[in-house]
């Protein structure tokens, strides 16, 4: 089974935590370590970001982190490099988190195969539409038993969140706000309204909510009716001022 798919059926009662990073950020070499040490530290899912010149969905924190990554030489290539042996040392699920354009440019049945000889279970693309998705990709996604995972807004309306719902076959991965990744206030009534009505629709697939969640009261709020909630440029920040050092401290201020 899709390590994905176990991890979200392990514990009903679990509210799931997956880190976001960049990789190649800060430093070129830090990607598997990061991996590794976020294991470690307990979380439970790892987005692993491919650094695009322009991430249409991501605030400064994250663009910055993709601008010193391709800096550093990061490529789709020297991605699945650095990864070729990650499942020697990591078990729990790995999602790759891109535009669409590099993967397009790789070729979207090699990065598929890659993501498959590399171990990683599903994969986060903004900017690729569901129908796109069903009409050109859903067997090539098969072939190589990878999740896609589709995003939600508060603007989305029911028909497509649960067109959205039937097409997935991992998580929803639902975004707290309409704005970029990064914001630094906490949830208000008409996010937690959001969170609740969607809950309320006896969707299929399970929902991890993002954007928004840096600490402790976040993640509560966050997961009070999904299932987990996704950490990025919280994570991102703590890697500027600390490096890769105390990553297990990070985690623990969030749980």
């Amino acid at each position: 089974m899709n390590r994905i798919k176990q991890k979200l059926q392990e514990d009903p009662q679990k509210k799931l935590l997956s880190i976001y990073f960049t990789a190649g950020y800060p430093q070129p070499e830090n990607t598997v370590p990061i991996i590794e040490d976020l294991e470690k530290s307990g979380v439970d899912m790892i987005e692993i970001g491919l650094p695009f010149s322009d991430p249409l969905a991501d605030g400064p924190t994250i663009q910055e982190s993709s601008q010193v990554a391709l800096k550093n030489g990061m490529t789709t290539q020297r991605l699945f490099e650095q990864l070729k042996d990650i499942r020697k040392a990591v078990s729990i699920p790995l999602l790759i988190m891109g535009y669409f354009n590099p993967i397009l440019q790789f070729g979207v049945e090699k990065f598929c195969q890659k993501c498959k000889e590399t171990g990683i279970d599903g994969l986060i693309i903004p900017d690729l539409p569901v129908e796109e998705y069903l009409l050109q990709y859903k067997e090539i996604f098969r072939k190589y038993d990878l999740l896609p995972v589709f995003l939600i807004t508060p603007q989305t309306s029911e028909e497509r969140i649960r067109a959205i719902d039937s097409a997935s076959e991992g998580f929803i991965y639902m975004v707290s706000s309409a704005s970029v990744t990064g914001g630094t206030g906490g949830f208000g009534p008409e996010q937690k309204a959001y969170f609740e009505r969607v809950s309320k629709m006896g969707l299929n697939a399970p929902l991890i909510v993002g954007f928004g969640i840096k600490d402790a009261e976040t993640f509560e709020q966050a997961t009070a009716n999904t299932k987990g909630a996704i950490i990025g440029s919280a994570f991102i920040k703590h890697l500027t001022k600390h490096g890769t050092r105390n990553i297990a401290g990070f985690t623990r201020i969030i749980r």
